[in-house]
Order: structure tokens, then C-alpha cells, then sequence
């Protein structure tokens, strides 16, 4: 028998040992071949596999940078309205009473006159 890395003189070779070799042949390369597309699918399943993980992970750490710039947020606007309420208070119309203490200081003056 013979393998596939020697090569008998195929002249004086029958038929039936032709069609024979053909055909161990064929088989050789047939799972030679599957064997192949086995590792490169195992090898791409890894790769699909390793991918679909990381897709998920930035998925994951973009939800919470999300969560930290909606944090982010609400701590400003938590800031502005703090810093609104600080003019606001206290509740009293400054301007008002501003103008009334100059009204009674002109009424006094006047008075004294």
C-alpha cells in the first residue's frame, strides 16, 4: 500500500489499483479537509464568543456612564438650586423695606425742619 507522499509509477498501475488509490485519497482529503473547517469554526466560535463578551461588558460599563453623568447632573442642578435658594432667602422684600427705612428717615427730616 502506498501513501500519499510516494508516487508509484502510475503507468503500469490497473485500473482497479487507480480507482483505489483515488479513493483513499479522496478520503484523506475529505477529513483532512473537515478537520480543518472543525478547527477554524472552533477557532471563530472563540473569537465570536470573546467578542459578544466584550460587547456586553461596554454595554454594561456604558450604562453606568450613564448612571454617573446622570448622577453628575442631578448633583448640579442639586448645586444651582441651592445656590438659588441661598438668593432667595430670607423671604423678605429687601428692596421694600430699603425704600420704607428712606421714607421714615425723610419724614423724620422733614419734621426736625
Amino acid at each position: 500500500m502506498t501513501t500519499m507522499f510516494e508516487r508509484p509509477d502510475l503507468k503500469e498501475a490497473s485500473t482497479g489499483q487507480l480507482v483505489r488509490r483515488l479513493s483513499e485519497q479522496l478520503g484523506e482529503l475529505l477529513r483532512g479537509e473537515m478537520e480543518l473547517a472543525k478547527v477554524e469554526l472552533r477557532d471563530k466560535g472563540k473569537r465570536v464568543g470573546a467578542g459578544a463578551g466584550l460587547a456586553g461588558a461596554a454595554g454594561v460599563l456604558a450604562l453606568f456612564g450613564l448612571a454617573a453623568f446622570i448622577t453628575a447632573a442631578i448633583a448640579a442642578l442639586a448645586l444651582i438650586g441651592r445656590s438659588q435658594i441661598k438668593r432667595g432667602t430670607p423671604p423678605l422684600p429687601e428692596q421694600a423695606i430699603s425704600g420704607i427705612k428712606q421714607d421714615v428717615e425723610a419724614v423724620k427730616a422733614g419734621v426736625r425742619r
